[in-house]
């Protein structure tokens, strides 16, 4: 019987961190030790949940054993590019938080170690990979439920709960502005269901509307997509008032020829606060599907890359699409909208 898969966690300064982990240990892996720098807030809370698992005084600790294979991060966003290419060049393949980066040097760089290492860079765009309607929607979409897909649209609203925020978190060239930071999952969901290789921005702005006590703060951001066959828009912001009983309501409606899906990934609005409602309407059917439940295929799936060197959880072409497509909406979007923080 094979031995499982190794793995270890480089930067947890993201909550991120523990979905990424119980997704791995889910299906199957072994958690070998984690690494964070002295100042992450999720020291406590990572020692709670994994009290059996290794703390690394040194990230060089967890490099340098030979038999961990892959590595997570979410680390504070500007580091996460290091901390992969540390990885890679060490031999472990690389699962990043999203996102995966935050400026076109650093996309460069993991592009090149990618190609020098033959390693592994993927990135875990949660609210697809770890949200079993979006699942759900990936087999019906697979299955020709609703035709071929020609628009897509995808909102990310987030409670922004300023007080407890790090002071990265309020600094644009350590989080990398809002369409990079969040919207990378509406990219993700983009080119994933509508089955693009690639896509122009074709619109993008943010802004700072609620919050001029942190001017390096983007509260509000949206894009517009196109690829050869389909069309999206996206909304993403750090607006979601404290009324709300979860931390945002998420949504993403996929239009296809032969009919549409809608996801109301995190609550159904008078409906209580059950989460992963999918919603179906084609020609002769109008329904609502509980997918709380749905195999989430993506841990598994990396497992098996891993040891077979191939592309099933996420094509190495994909992970570097999505972030060159967030980096060039950041880019539209800053030179000349309302936002103007430093």
């Amino acid at each position: 019987m094979p031995q499982p898969l190794k793995f270890a966690a480089i930067g947890i300064d993201h909550g991120h961190i523990f979905g990424m982990a119980d997704g791995m240990l889910a299906a199957g892996a072994e958690f070998a030790g984690w690494w964070s720098a002295a100042d992450s807030p999720q020291q406590a809370q990572m020692r709670a949940r994994f009290p059996d698992v290794l703390q690394a005084t040194e990230m060089e600790q967890l490099l340098d054993d030979p038999s961990i294979a892959l590595v997570l991060t979410a680390s504070v966003p500007d580091l996460r590019a290091e901390h992969a290419i540390l990885a890679m060049e060490a031999g472990k393949d690389v699962m990043a938080d999203k996102p995966g980066c935050t400026s076109r040097a650093q996309l460069d760089a993991l592009r090149g170690c990618v190609a020098r290492t033959g390693r592994i860079w993927s990135v875990n765009f949660s609210e697809r990979l770890r949200v079993a309607s979006a699942a759900k929607a990936g087999e019906l979409v697979q299955a020709g439920a609703i035709g071929e897909v020609v628009n897509i649209v995808g909102l990310g609203p987030h409670r922004l709960r300023a007080a407890t925020r790090p002071d990265w978190f309020f600094e644009r060239p350590r989080y990398g502005g809002i369409l990079v930071d969040i919207a990378a999952h509406q990219i993700d969901q983009f080119l994933h269901f509508t089955g693009s290789a690639t896509a122009e921005v074709t619109m993008a702005s943010v802004a700072n509307r609620s919050c001029p006590e942190h001017p390096g703060l983007q509260d509000f951001g949206e894009l517009a997509l196109r690829s050869g066959h389909a069309t999206g828009y996206a909304r993403v912001d750090w607006l979601t008032p404290d009324g709300l009983p979860v931390w945002g309501d998420g949504r993403l409606t996929i239009l296809g020829t032969e009919g549409y899906v809608e996801l109301r990934k995190y609550i159904d609005l008078g409906h209580g606060t059950q989460g992963d409602n999918l919603f179906l309407v084609t020609r002769d059917r109008c329904e609502r599907v509980d997918c709380r439940g749905t195999e989430l295929p993506y841990s598994a799936a990396l497992i098996a890359d891993i040891r077979d060197r191939s592309e099933t959880a996420m094509s190495q072409a994909h992970a570097f699409e999505v972030t060159t497509l967030a980096l060039e909406a950041q880019a539209l979007a800053e030179k000349g909208t309302r936002w103007e923080g430093a």
